[in-house]
């Protein structure tokens, strides 16, 4: 027998404002918590714009722009996880430790693919 959880909606226009809201939520939440996302917002302000006037082509504006969004993104997941896992216990555990250190290595691995996405592009043109 399949139950459902109580927690979850059942569709229509009402469940897009309110996941709207809840995604609203969550990037107040990981700004407010997080340094690490506060740190690459920021980043992401100064850049994005540079990165969509140093941009030639629609292509290469939108690798620049979509790169800085990717770090963005994968820091909100790995942030997930680890309040997931400060929920669960806060006292040492290897899955959990093990949980959290996959989650950096993501951000750390998209945070190279942007460097190298960006050096691609702008390194040919100064040399």
């Amino acid at each position: 027998m399949t139950r459902t959880s109580p927690y979850k909606s059942t569709g229509g226009l009402i469940r897009v404002f309110r996941a709207f809201g809840y995604s609203l939520q969550g990037l107040a939440a990981a700004w407010r918590h997080e340094a690490a996302f506060r740190q690459e917002t920021l980043l992401t302000a100064v850049l994005l714009p540079l990165g969509l006037w140093l941009g030639e082509t629609p292509g290469e504006k939108l690798l620049l722009a979509g790169m800085l969004v990717g770090v963005l993104i994968v820091e909100l997941i790995n942030s997930a996880i680890e309040a997931l896992a400060d929920a669960i216990s806060t006292e040492h555990h290897p899955l959990l430790g093990r949980a959290k250190d996959i989650g950096s290595a993501a951000v750390l691995l998209m945070l190279l693919l942007a460097g190298a996405a960006w050096a691609c592009v702008l390194i040919p043109r100064w040399v």
